[in-house]
């Protein structure tokens, strides 16, 4: 039985080996609630686990998940979120990532799909999820970002899209999901991401006005949340890392006590990450958990380093599939330079909320 809810917190050390069994048993598994709970976007949770083992250097079954993106092609081009299921941008963008993990992107149609992204594109940049006519900036950086893996950028007006995304920037240097939404960490991670793909990053971003609103997203806990006022959550390690890592701050935060945040959330009975400390792991913050140790150069600090994967802020792949694709290498900030005196005082900021 598992131990009651309120625990002491948790090991500070990183728990490779029960994190690649978590993994391992999410694959093999079936009949699991977290199998039953995900089945309709099964192909993000199988992308999720498995860029999680390919930053952890652990094996996963390659022609399995190759035979599951098929599954969830249709004939329009796009990949539904498992089989049967209509497309949607969301699931497309996830299927080209497993491919690409799996180096098998001759499994594409590579035309049919860039056209089914294009035929999502509005008049005014933005993208559709779907055929049902939902509008959000997640969509422009899937879309792109699908694109740019599959060599296809010019099937889209990439100047209108990377204009849209301008259109959803708000006062406080932040993003939402369409023009006059809130800033939300999410939203900005794929608005900086849509504009770094795009070539636009540097005419529709203010970089010195963001890394501020990022870097009050830390909160007393160490942890990052998504928007002011709301608890940390260990996805947004991913989500405002990255950005701070594109936009080259993420000296801006106290990176220890993020560390140590992530590293309580593990789960030292089954493996796995949490949302907080104390809660039940899933494959959504164990990936993201996984990425925001990374992006804080936690493993180049470890003995075993040389067997963990990096992966790129911008494509959320590992950086030797970047490579491979001939994707721009985006590299992350290094948290080991001296800090600029910008730097020092946020994260004098962060460090007086402890």
């Amino acid at each position: 039985a598992r131990a009651p809810i309120f625990r002491p917190l948790r090991t500070m050390e990183f728990l490779h080996d029960a994190h690649a069994q978590y993994l391992h048993k999410l694959e093999e598994s079936r009949d699991s609630f977290e199998q039953v709970v995900s089945e309709h976007l099964r192909c993000s949770a199988v992308y999720w686990a498995y860029s999680a083992s390919s930053i952890l250097g652990a094996d996963f079954d390659v022609e399995r998940a190759v035979e599951f993106v098929k599954s969830c092609r249709n004939d329009d081009g796009g990949y539904g979120g498992n089989a049967a299921q209509d497309s949607h941008m969301l699931y497309t963008l996830s299927a080209v990532q497993i491919l690409s993990l799996c180096d098998a992107l001759e499994h594409v149609d590579k035309d049919a799909t860039a056209a089914y992204i294009a035929g999502l594109q509005l008049a005014d940049g933005s993208f559709q999820g779907d055929k049902w006519g939902e509008v959000d900036t997640r969509f422009s950086y899937c879309a792109l970002c699908a694109l740019a893996i599959l060599g296809k950028m010019d099937a889209v007006d990439v100047s209108a899209a990377a204009d849209f995304v301008g259109e959803c920037r708000n006062f406080d240097g932040g993003f939402g999901a369409v023009p006059g939404a809130e800033s939300h960490a999410g939203q900005i991670f794929c608005c900086v991401g849509a504009l770094k793909i795009a070539g636009k990053l540097e005419e529709h971003c203010d970089a010195e006005l963001l890394g501020w609103w990022l870097s009050e997203r830390q909160c007393d806990s160490g942890g990052l949340n998504g928007r002011p006022e709301k608890q940390a959550d260990v996805c947004y390690s991913w989500w405002i890392l990255s950005s701070l890592s594109i936009l080259d701050k993420v000296d801006w935060i106290n990176t220890e006590k993020l560390q140590r945040f992530i590293l309580q959330c593990q789960d030292d009975e089954g493996g796995g990450i949490s949302d907080r400390p104390n809660n039940v792991p899933d494959v959504f913050h164990t990936f993201f958990g996984l990425a925001g140790l990374d992006l804080l150069g936690y493993f180049r600090t470890r003995e075993d380093g040389d067997r963990y994967h990096s992966i790129n802020p911008v494509y959320a792949l590992p950086k030797d599939v970047c490579a491979r694709l001939g994707l721009q290498e985006q590299p992350a900030g290094d948290v080991d330079k001296e800090p600029t005196p910008e730097a020092s005082q946020a994260a004098e900021a962060a460090a007086a909320t402890d």
